[in-house]
């Protein structure tokens, strides 16, 4: 089968692979549709994402496709479903598992980087992992439930309250969906901060109240004017260390600063104690995607949530290496990848 194998940092190769082979409780997915993420970023510039990866490896966990065979135990599912996964597979029996910490999982399985991925025309996983998409959600929609799984768990961390004013930092896809996610969850303005227009257009018809220009606009005095003047949440979505800072400042009293943003490993921050003392604020991150998966998926097939508007282009395997290495090209939007394309 074609795939695309990461070898190490700046070596993707799109090859011939062994189909998968399946154990009596896995699930043989020929997918149609594989995200690509910032921790796919990270990883080919040599960087540690979510997960250790260790070349060869076959990338690629946001991902949907039509299940191929089933194991003889396999009961979930059947021949022909439309489906897609949630890549962080738990074992179940490990201290974090027992506790209701799974994300922490000590003997974690990550499809597209501890093991193979959806950056592949077949993907073999645990049934448990697999889930229906509903009759309304395409192939590229269904690859977009990981993110918005993620999203979910960190939107829940923020305990945004019906009234609140929520600042969303940085217009990408996560940004896009954190924005709809805080609308969701009762916000009486929110606000979303990026650079580039048409990312702030896509915005405004997603439901943002305020698109400002961080780079020529003051953006205190922005907010003030629109009377946001006690922010309730910030949620960092870019992974700078300037626009963490920034998201610290621009706060409220009492506020949480959700850094949201997948920072290089080792890039750090300077925080100055007194001010988070000052404001009493929260600071708080948040790791992948727990207990998320249906709701997620709910919300896509409902349509509360649009997950493509902010798709950019469905493209093939061939195109994967270029996305990855260049930021030009990520700045227009989210790339699905195809690997019948």
């Amino acid at each position: 089968m074609k795939s695309a194998v990461f070898y190490g940092k700046h070596d993707l190769r799109v090859e011939e692979s062994k189909k998968p082979e399946i154990g009596p409780k896995d699930v043989l997915i020929q997918v149609k549709a594989c995200g690509v993420c910032g921790t796919d970023v990270h990883i080919y510039e040599g960087d540690k994402g979510a997960a250790e990866v260790t070349p060869p490896t076959i990338l690629g966990h946001e991902f949907s496709g039509v299940v191929a065979q089933t194991g003889a135990e396999v009961v979930n599912c059947k021949v022909g479903d439309r489906v897609c996964i949630d890549p962080n597979c738990y074992c179940g029996t490990c201290e974090p598992c027992r506790n209701g910490a799974a994300h922490y999982c000590e003997n974690m399985i990550g499809y597209g980087t501890t093991v193979n991925g959806g950056f592949a025309e077949y993907c073999a996983v645990n049934e448990r992992q697999v889930y229906l998409l509903g009759e309304n959600t395409t192939f590229e929609q269904g690859a977009m439930a990981e993110p918005v799984a993620c999203c979910l768990h960190g939107i829940d961390m923020c305990e945004i309250q019906p009234g609140h004013q929520v600042v969303v930092i940085g217009g990408g896809m996560i940004g896009l969906l954190m924005m709809q996610l805080a609308n969701l969850a009762g916000a009486a303005k929110v606000a979303l901060l990026e650079p580039v227009e048409n990312k702030r257009e896509v915005a405004k018809k997603l439901g943002a109240d305020i698109c400002i220009d961080p780079i020529k606009e003051d953006v205190q005095a922005v907010l003030k004017a629109a009377g946001m003047t006690w922010i309730n949440t910030v949620i960092e979505c870019v992974g700078r260390p300037s626009t963490i800072r920034q998201a610290i400042d621009i706060a409220g009293n009492k506020a949480v600063v959700m850094m949201f943003g997948l920072t290089k490993p080792d890039e750090t921050i300077q925080v100055k104690p007194f001010e988070v003392f000052q404001k009493e604020l929260v600071l708080k991150a948040s790791f992948i995607n727990p207990y998320t998966q249906k709701r997620a998926l709910d919300l896509i097939d409902t349509r509360r949530l649009d997950v493509s508007s902010m798709i950019y282009e469905v493209c093939g395997l061939e195109n994967l290496e270029g996305v990855l290495s260049k930021p030009e090209l990520r700045a227009n939007g989210k790339y699905i990848i195809s690997p019948e394309k």
